[in-house]
């Protein structure tokens, strides 16, 4: 994104819930270069989607908004040049999504299933997004050692957690996109985990919210 798309995430209900391409560079604010490999992102998606089931099939006519929005909008919270890993990258939300944002970001994609990867390598060779991918399960991978650490829809949040403390620095922040039981997960993860929480509303979803979390400790009485 371009510096006048840096501004925090909002959830005012001002964005209309179909985007097309141009309604979603206008509200972003990113570059023809940038959204022309969203485009062919968009083009790979919807001729993969008749073969396999990448998002839910209600949500295809609403892709700019409910699925590259929902990923672009964490983008101002990412400084440029930082290893990012997205966990359950599936169909690449939001972690191929950042990649086509901002080419200074080293994006690992990590994701256990074989057909979504073929997917994925092919938008990442397609539209040039120059992220790693990895067919391989979390829990299997050598530690990636992130400075950002993503996940959208992936798992409760007491578990992102866990994954994310393999994967990432000390001073790793983790950003975590979360429908409307996020507080009730935040509620949970904190009986074992100490953290430092910011609270981003989503700017697609009423009911979403972003979590930003840094200094993630387990609690020692949680680890006995």
């Amino acid at each position: 994104m371009n510096k006048s798309a840096n501004r925090a995430p909002r959830g005012d209900g001002g964005v209309p819930s179909v985007l097309s391409p141009d309604d979603f560079q206008a509200e972003t604010g990113v570059s023809d270069k940038v959204m022309a490999r969203l485009r062919t992102y968009a083009d790979v998606l919807i001729k993969w989607q008749a073969k396999i089931n990448l998002v839910g099939p209600d949500t295809v006519a609403g892709l700019w908004h409910r699925h590259m929005l929902d990923s672009a909008q964490i983008a101002p919270l990412i400084p440029s040049g930082k290893k990012v890993v997205d966990f359950g990258s599936g169909a690449g939300f939001p972690g191929l999504v950042l990649a086509c944002l901002d080419p200074t970001l080293d994006v690992h994609l990590v994701e256990s299933d074989q057909r979504k990867c073929a997917f994925l390598r092919e938008v990442n060779r397609t539209a040039g997004c120059g992220a790693t991918i990895h067919n391989e399960r979390i829990e299997a991978l050598e530690p990636l050692n992130a400075d950002i650490v993503t996940s959208r829809a992936l798992a409760p949040l007491d578990k992102l957690l866990s994954y994310a403390q393999m994967h990432s620095l000390s001073t790793g922040i983790y950003l975590f996109l979360k429908g409307k039981r996020w507080s009730e997960e935040l509620t949970e993860a904190q009986k074992g985990w100490k953290m430092q929480v910011r609270h981003h509303p989503s700017r697609t979803d009423p009911a979403g919210m972003i979590l930003e979390l840094r200094e993630c400790i387990q609690r020692h009485e949680h680890l006995e």
